[in-house]
């Protein structure tokens, strides 16, 4: 897997998903690694740096992107004399982050499904595969339910969950974005994914997330974020905030189309913030918990604290834009 081939891909949206760019980003380093020319420790060490902050100037947002990269990038620390030995260790590291990845997606869904009660009806937007991960896993723990899934504009990716749903045999209600303060009073509980979490539980997902939330807010429904550890945003415990993506016009207006409305522009964020206040329960692989405790996961299990930003160690790359 060539590491600028990943790179355009994840730009361009061809891998989508925070936790889907994480690992296919720490798979394209894996390959890099294993077929880097360094004749020594130092300069591999510079190749696999170069090419983490190729990966990581992708998407700016999605802060699993450079916490995937982080994790991996500091087992290449300390002194290690060999490119082998190097070699070695960066291999076995970027294996067990995809391999957790994996089991924490499981992890979710099973601590999720806790809170789906038989005869729920919920929401989801977007296409989270956590937040799907726990309505799965309560049908086949045999609770009967029932989801409202928005199209999720401009990208259309409600589509791919309503897949995902239909494939599981959940049954599903296809609605438009602008439906859901209509639909809130038939709904008890809202389940959502997350593409950043920030240090006082705020969190930045797919644009229209936190009128969702606002909605929910208004009629009392419960409102649960669906996110693995690495979706927490380290550089936020400096008070920094989170760059939110703009896509191009075009997928709002085409541009033969814009060509005749010389007065009219676009604005397409492709991400919003909902405040903490807005969130009942942010469930993770290391259990579920209130927002106000997401400094708990930067610094217990993702081990940030506010020194690793002060110089240019392999895993803190100038590039870490949040």
């Amino acid at each position: 897997m060539v590491v600028s081939d990943t790179a355009e891909k994840i730009k361009k949206m061809e891998i989508r998903g925070a936790g889907r760019i994480a690992r296919a980003a720490v798979a394209a380093l894996m390959d890099h690694a294993a077929s880097a020319t360094a004749r020594d420790a130092a300069s591999f060490r510079n190749e696999m740096r170069e090419a983490a902050a190729l990966l990581q100037g992708t998407r700016p947002t999605a802060v699993s992107l450079p916490n995937a990269i982080h994790r991996v990038m500091r087992s290449l620390e300390g002194d290690t004399p060999t490119v082998q030995e190097l070699r070695d260790h960066f291999i076995v590291a970027c294996r067990n982050f995809i391999s957790s990845s994996e089991a924490a997606i499981e992890r979710i869904g099973a601590i999720g499904a806790g809170h789906i009660q038989e005869g729920d009806t919920l929401l989801t937007h977007c296409n989270s595969e956590a937040a799907l991960a726990c309505l799965i896993a309560a049908q086949r723990k045999g609770i009967s339910f029932e989801v409202y899934a928005t199209e999720v504009r401009p990208g259309n990716q409600g589509l791919l969950t309503l897949k995902t749903l239909n494939e599981a045999r959940i049954p599903t209600i296809y609605i438009v974005d602008s439906a859901v303060r209509s639909v809130m009073r038939e709904v008890d509980r809202v389940i959502v994914g997350a593409d950043a979490v920030t240090v006082n539980g705020a969190v930045v997902n797919k644009i229209g997330t936190s009128q969702i939330a606002l909605a929910a807010h208004e009629r009392k429904v419960s409102m649960m974020v669906a996110a693995e550890t690495y979706k927490f945003a380290p550089r936020t415990i400096l008070g920094e905030f989170i760059r939110i993506e703009e896509r191009g016009p075009e997928e709002v207006l085409p541009a033969a189309l814009a060509k005749k409305l010389p007065y009219v522009r676009v604005k397409n964020p492709v991400f919003d913030v909902t405040p903490p206040e807005y969130i009942d329960l942010i469930v993770t692989e290391e259990g579920a918990i209130p927002p106000q405790m997401a400094y708990i996961i930067l610094r217990d299990y993702l081990g940030w604290s506010t020194g690793d930003f002060g110089g240019n160690s392999p895993g803190a790359t100038e590039n870490f834009d949040v």
